[in-house]
């Protein structure tokens, strides 16, 4: 055989195995999908249900999440009216599956998101659908409230959950689920000790102005939480993101109408 011969029967054999081996790695990508999402979906309602203080990932297995979180509705909230969205609102978005819509992502989608004239918390712009995790009693009233927000931290993005009572603005819950954070110190906020503090403090006072924040440590007032000794900028941007998501801007708006009862119904 000519070396001629022999350099391209090396060549095809070359690519038919690479052709071979990204078939099996596309088709293993695709079979273990379903279980990547249906995993995704459980750790995200497992954290839901941290942040609503029902669930105890210390003492508790897995096998129980999917069941509790039956307790809870998932609805779009326009931020624009303070209310639930409507199916036809939803439609409109061209959102049809509520439970995985992004607010992140919708913050940087034109589509999705209004510009902002202070973007606070840095996420790029007012979505125009924010999300509410929805616990009823039996007379079917709220009784737990969750609310996904975000902002930046240090390094990246911080992902949160805040959970208000049924009083709609005493806090109940926090927990951070997602960050670039430094780890042993802006990663604590992730940690028991530091959420606690969080428990029963005031979303707003009478007049509506945001009361929740984050201090430098040891310089919280009583409606503030102290921020992590060496990790300033990590308080710094949870700071913002509260006030952001509970202001004007955020979730205040729906939050007044939920006390007042003119939040709407079911919603989307």
């Amino acid at each position: 055989m000519s070396a001629k011969n022999s350099n391209v029967t090396t060549l095809v054999t070359a690519l038919v195995l690479c052709l071979v081996c990204s078939v099996m790695v596309s088709a293993v990508a695709v079979g273990l999908k379903p279980k990547q999402t249906a995993n995704s979906t459980l750790d995200f309602n497992k954290n839901v249900l941290i942040a609503a203080g029902r669930f105890d990932p210390n003492t508790e297995s897995n096998s129980v999440v999917a069941e509790r979180f039956k307790e809870f509705e998932v609805h779009l909230v326009n931020l624009e009216t303070g209310k639930f969205a409507t199916e036809e609102e939803a439609t409109q978005a061209g959102i049809t599956d509520v439970a995985n819509y992004d607010i992140a992502k919708a913050a940087r989608t034109p589509a999705l998101s209004t510009p902002l004239e202070n973007d606070i918390a840095a996420i790029g712009g007012k979505p125009k659908f924010g999300k509410a995790y929805v616990a009823k009693n039996a007379s079917g009233e709220i009784e737990t409230l969750v609310l996904p927000f975000h902002g930046a931290g240090l390094w990246g993005q911080i992902y949160g959950l805040l959970t208000l009572d049924k009083d709609f603005n005493t806090i109940k819950g926090v927990n951070f689920y997602q960050h670039k954070e430094t780890p042993g110190l802006g990663s604590r906020i992730t940690e028991e000790p530091w959420r606690a503090q969080w428990h029963d403090k005031k979303a707003h006072d009478d007049n509506g102005n945001v009361l929740m924040g984050v201090a430098k440590a040891g310089t919280a007032k009583p409606t503030e939480v102290n921020g992590i000794s060496g990790a300033t900028l990590t308080g710094r941007g949870v700071h913002n993101m509260v006030q952001f998501w509970l202001g004007k801007d955020g979730y205040q708006p729906f939050l007044d109408n939920l006390k007042a009862g003119t939040a709407g119904g079911k919603g989307a």
